[in-house]
């Protein structure tokens, strides 16, 4: 640990290269050092769910829900009649 401190800049120049860079307490790794970009979304790209058009009515969110829709929505188990 004490030598990751000392060497914290290094290390992590090495990560951002692709090497993969573990951190160890005496001789149990604790950490690995992975550079950011690895683990950002990606950004979202339009035409995703194209394939569901025309699967979908276009009334759906307007329609009322049902019965065990809404027993559903507000959590009561319709086979016991509570929540």
């Amino acid at each position: 640990m004490h030598q990751a401190k000392t060497n914290l800049s290094k290390l992590i120049a090495l990560a951002e290269a692709g090497e993969e860079v573990f951190i160890a307490r005496g001789d149990k790794p604790a950490v690995k050092l992975v550079p950011v970009a690895e683990h950002v979304k990606q950004p979202r790209k339009p035409g995703a769910l194209k394939h569901l058009r025309g699967a979908i009515p276009d009334d759906l969110f307007l329609r009322p829900m049902t019965e065990e829709e809404l027993a559903a929505w507000e959590g009561v188990d319709m086979a016991k009649g509570e929540n």
